[in-house]
This record gives C-alpha cells, structure tokens and sequence, in this order.
C-alpha cells in the first residue's frame, strides 16, 4: 500500500487489507487531528472487512474531533463491500458532480 498526502488528500494506491491496514490507520490518525481530509480510492482495486472497519472508525474519530473523513473515487467493487458490511451507513462518500448536466 503507497500512501501519499496532498493537502487534505490522502491517495491511497494498492490493495487495501489487513496486510496494510496499520500503516493506512497510522496515516488517517494524524491526518484527523488537524483537519477534514478526503481519503482518495481511486487507485484502490479491493478492500476487505478489515480495511472497511479502519475506515469507519476513522470516520468515527474525526468526528469527535469536530472533522469528517470523505471517501473519495470508490469503485464498485470497493462500493459493494461497504454495502455488504453496512459500513456504507458510517461513512461519508464524495458526489461525482462532473458526470451532471444541465436541465435545459
């Protein structure tokens, strides 16, 4: 898992598992101290149940921290698992607004 912060984006590129969920926790854990951060998906093939509780209870922690943590480009099979594991109640996920258009 590479993890590389922009701002208040953190991208994400790899497998996102229990192999590499440490590290990503370490990542989200100073991140939220300071500030609402995006967390970017985009480069994320698969995540497991592991990865997903991290996830959720970062959202959690920034929270009470007075920020929020938003999921950013997930794909559908990433989208699937947040479903299946009801997880997808506990996490805010970024609107895509460039696929919108006009009423006319």
């Amino acid at each position: 898992m590479d993890i590389s912060r922009d701002g208040t984006t953190l991208h994400l590129c790899g497998d996102f598992d229990v192999r590499s969920t440490w590290v990503v926790r370490q990542a989200l854990h100073d991140a939220i101290r300071t500030d609402s951060i995006v967390v970017d998906l985009s480069r994320v093939p698969s995540v497991d149940h592991t990865a997903l509780k991290v996830l959720a209870f970062a959202s959690r922690r920034a929270r009470g921290h007075g920020h929020h943590v938003t999921l950013r480009g997930c794909r559908p099979t990433v989208l699937r698992m947040l479903h299946m594991s009801r997880l997808i109640r506990l996490v805010e996920l970024e609107r895509c607004v460039s696929t919108l258009r006009p009423i006319a």
